[in-house]
């Protein structure tokens, strides 16, 4: 895997969407923060301070949609990838080559649903409007919430264990990805 760049918050290569972190913070915040103009999928997380946690990059030329998630030093800590030949969308999570999750979109009428397999995970919320929860036996594991009025696509990430991190991330993102392939189909038809 090659080594990634890295931009600064302060260098003005994007704008942060995270607020100042307060004192008496109990849960992890991250922030997730879309390139707007990009022709591969592009993710930069932040911590609470706004320093880069993570970064994410999908491939353009593939059968079906990868995504890689590294840390700082380049080391990839999860995979992302989809399923090709499947009936609904269908996301396999990887941490540190394990697979460890599967999400599939299941068929309903009336409102999107989604199970994690693999984990005794559950998922409720609005997907559409990005605010929803991931729980295990009614412990909140990560709740997402979708920040508006900035520049790209900005979501924040509180993730009650930090021991959950990188798996809460990589959920989300296969969340994420299986929501926006499911988008596009409807959109194309």
């Amino acid at each position: 895997m090659r080594q990634r760049g890295r931009t600064s918050v302060l260098d003005g290569q994007h704008t942060p969407c995270y607020p100042v972190r307060k004192e008496g913070w109990i849960n992890m915040k991250l922030y997730i923060k879309q390139k707007v103009f990009s022709w591969v999928d592009r993710f930069t997380v932040f911590d609470e301070t706004g320093a880069d946690k993570y970064h994410v990059e999908g491939e353009f030329f593939s059968w079906g949609k990868k995504l890689y998630v590294t840390d700082l030093t380049g080391h990839e800590t999860a995979f992302i990838q989809q399923k090709v030949f499947s009936m609904m969308p269908r996301f396999f999570v990887y941490i540190d080559g394990v697979e460890r999750a599967e999400i599939v979109k299941r068929l309903t009428f009336f409102y999107e649903k989604y199970e994690i397999e693999g984990l005794d995970w559950t998922i409720e919320g609005d997907f559409w409007a990005h605010e929803y929860r991931i729980t295990q036996n009614g412990r909140e594991i990560v709740s997402i919430s979708k920040e508006w009025f900035t520049w790209g696509d900005c979501y924040q990430l509180d993730i009650a264990d930090s021991a959950d991190e990188t798996l809460a991330l990589a959920v989300v993102l296969a969340i994420d990805a299986v929501h926006a392939q499911a988008n596009a189909a409807a959109a194309s038809t």
